[in-house]
């Protein structure tokens, strides 16, 4: 039997996509990271906790909960999801065999991957949290020739003094920023400008490895590459969207993405670009490849650029870059990601890839999180699906759909649901996305008004019930729910 050649070209990628037999599953609370990839991939599924759609997606499988559980992570709802009988009973009717997607993962996922012997297409559990510290990524651009922010890295205070003793070895400044090594950025980064900022943050520092580093006046932004056998392919920058308190309940937490062609046009842009392929090669040498999200920070005093942090997985950035690239560019980014876990040799020319998306129209994401420390009982939610804004702020639900492709102009939007009717919101809760043609965020990184109008007008359509007016009140456990 002759061996089979190396796919060069994108019409040999989308060939083999197309006549794939090995089934792929996305296991995960919602479809929306990498929504509309089936499109692609034939055997594409997607297995979910929350029904976004209704049972409207003929690719979504949403199996039954059947006990009022508490997840405690979103790895803890993937394994539950995994190993549940629905599941397990999806993959025997494919044949048993297959490749598991997810944006969250432990040792555990692993084990029941390997019981069910079904592969998961992404690196491992290990390597995945040993990146994922901000110390070893810190450390790893250094090595790689990829700039960050003045910092100290791997370094322990226990009092204010003390910190301020390490930072004035490295001149840091009078205005520091502490990170500790895991978590979400809105969550696990701290500004320390005196004694008084330090006492209100010192039981989330004291005893930690600390990232410290000086404080910039900055632009902070996001790309999502791929690390592969043939270099690090890069897609569209995007903008961040951060802090906004009628989106997120968090300070600098992150609530939505713009991506437009016009982000950082110039030697800033070539600079990134550079930097991002630089460090997805250096990652690609620790033994990670595929997908991972570059953060980048661009000081707006001395036009410096710097690497903010990794995140090594599909992660926020994913939905607008798989948009773009396959909308504009002919190829949605992860399937150069599927490829380095697929049978199948491939030698293909990134750069004249990445050429085919150098021009896009401007999108925006937007998360909507539950902004008030309430728990209530969801009565009524809006529909997945097109909606429509009126001259008046008001929207009217246009159509169902199962992915943002319907979305025609500036007026319409995307919504996907996941919190619905039977649900109970609570701070910080995910309650929905939703998908725009334009930006949502001026230059100096402002809200537009049409940012406000769409959160208004979406939040507007949800109904509650108070828990005093159940017969059995809600109590949920404090778990961490991040669920997007």
């Amino acid at each position: 039997m002759s061996k089979q050649e190396p796919l060069r070209s994108l019409s040999d990628i989308y060939r083999f996509f197309r006549k794939n037999t090995t089934p792929i599953y996305f296991v995960s609370p919602t479809a929306y990271n990498i929504l509309g990839l089936g499109q692609w991939i034939q055997g594409f599924k997607y297995i979910t906790h929350f029904d976004s759609f209704g049972g409207g997606h003929f690719r979504v499988t949403n199996p039954a909960q059947n006990t009022e559980r508490e997840f405690q992570s979103m790895e803890d709802m993937v394994n539950y999801l995994l190993s549940h009988k629905e599941s397990v009973e999806l993959f025997e009717q494919n044949g048993g065999k297959g490749k598991i997607l997810a944006v969250m993962f432990d040792e555990k996922t692993e084990e029941i991957a390997k019981q069910l012997g079904v592969e998961i297409a992404l690196p491992p559990a290990s390597l995945r949290n040993r990146l994922d510290s901000k110390i070893v990524t810190t450390q790893l651009a250094n090595e790689a020739g990829v700039p960050s922010v003045p910092n100290l890295v791997d370094v322990e205070a226990s009092s204010f003094e003390e910190l301020r003793a390490l930072a004035d070895e490295k001149n840091l400044g009078d205005r520091l920023v502490v990170q500790t090594p895991y978590g979400d950025s809105g969550k696990t980064t701290f500004f320390i400008n005196n004694a008084e900022d330090w006492e209100k943050n010192a039981k989330s520092i004291v005893g930690e490895k600390l990232k410290v580093m000086k404080y910039i006046n900055h632009f902070p932004g996001t790309v999502e590459a791929v690390a592969t056998r043939c270099g690090t392919m890069v897609g569209p920058l995007q903008t961040d969207i951060t802090g906004y308190a009628n989106l997120t309940p968090y300070k600098g937490g992150w609530c939505g993405n713009d991506i437009f062609p016009e982000v950082l046009q110039g030697e800033k842009r070539d600079k990134i670009i550079e930097m991002v392929k630089a460090m997805g090669d250096k990652l690609y040498e620790t033994g990670y490849r595929g997908t991972f999200c570059f953060d980048y920070l661009v000081d707006t005093d001395t036009d410096e650029v710097y690497l903010g942090e990794i995140n090594p997985r599909i992660s926020g950035a994913s939905p607008l870059t798989n948009l773009v690239t396959s909308k504009y560019g002919g190829i949605p980014l992860m399937l150069f990601h599927l490829l380095e876990f697929m049978d199948v040799e491939f030698d293909i020319d990134i750069n004249e890839i990445q050429k085919r998306w150098s021009d896009f129209g401007s999108w925006t994401q937007l998360v909507l999180k539950h902004t008030t420390d309430e728990i209530r009982m969801i009565t009524k939610a809006p529909e997945s699906g097109i909606w429509r804004m009126r001259d008046d702020g008001d929207i009217d639900f246009m159509r169902k759909s199962i992915d943002w492709n319907n979305v025609g102009d500036e007026h319409d939007a995307f919504y996907l649901r996941v919190y619905g009717a039977g649900d109970y919101s609570y701070l910080g809760a995910d309650m929905g996305i939703l998908v725009a043609r334009g930006r949502m965020q001026t230059d100096d990184r402002q809200l537009l008004p049409r940012a406000e109008q769409w959160e208004k007008a979406i939040n507007a359509q949800f109904e509650y019930k108070a828990l005093s007016e159940l017969e059995v009140p809600y109590m949920p456990t404090d778990s961490v729910r991040k669920m997007i």
